[in-house]
């Protein structure tokens, strides 16, 4: 039965909405997280420690976050997954383009593909600046987060890397959260504007309170 979901293109779709969804609710989070920085260092610092001591002392050090970071894998594997083999089946029943693009289609819904690769290249990028400390420049130091968050946003390629890719998350979220509750059956004609306002606002605020951290440190307010 798995298989004949996951073959069929509702069941793909399933997968991205239900996926998406869950990665939408760790954004939130994550957002709400990061704009702890401008509480100052020490309050900052906290809150990375406390990220790994979550569940203690019946889940041992860091057995919390390890459990989210496998749920964000899965989550976005089985997303880019179910949208490529999508997109191949799309390209494969439509081989050649439409000579008009069709209407009513938002330049969101037009970029979301290229999104989804922005996205993909940054998620790689980020976790090699501050999580690894590979690419990250300044030098990296284990255990202090305030410091080396400021470190990446005082650089030109930092901020540039980190706002592009916020402004096309903000994108990806303003059409996927809309198509995520058409997938699932939660859209209809009394609550389309309902869903449609609430994708906006949630797109504007997690682009904007994301955006918030290297604009602190480009600023000042953060240092």
């Amino acid at each position: 039965m798995a298989r004949t979901v996951w073959d069929s293109s509702v069941g793909k779709k399933t997968v991205m909405a239900v996926s998406g969804l869950i990665m939408l609710l760790y954004l939130v989070a994550h957002m709400i997280g990061n704009l702890k920085i401008y509480f100052g260092a020490g309050e900052f610092d906290h809150y990375a420690h406390w990220l790994r001591t979550v569940g203690e002392p019946f889940m041992h050090y860091e057995w919390t976050l390890w459990l989210i970071r496998v749920v964000l894998v899965v989550a976005v594997v089985a997303h880019a997954t179910s949208a490529y083999q999508l997109s191949r089946r799309d390209i494969r029943a439509r081989p050649s383009k439409y000579v008009h693009r069709k209407r009513g289609a938002s330049y969101a819904t037009r970029t979301m593909r290229w999104g989804g690769i922005i996205l993909g290249l940054f998620i790689v990028w980020h976790l090699l600046d501050l999580t690894t400390g590979t690419v990250h420049s300044g030098g990296f130091q284990e255990g202090h987060p305030y410091q080396n968050v400021v470190d990446t946003f005082s650089t030109w390629y930092g901020n540039a890397v980190y706002i592009v890719a916020m402004l096309a998350l903000g994108l990806h979220i303003r059409h996927g959260f809309w198509s995520a509750a058409q997938t699932l059956g939660a859209g209809s004609r009394t609550r389309d504007r309902a869903l449609k306002t609430i994708a906006n606002v949630l797109a504007l605020l997690l682009t904007a309170g994301f955006i918030a951290v290297p604009v602190g440190v480009m600023t000042g307010v953060v240092s």
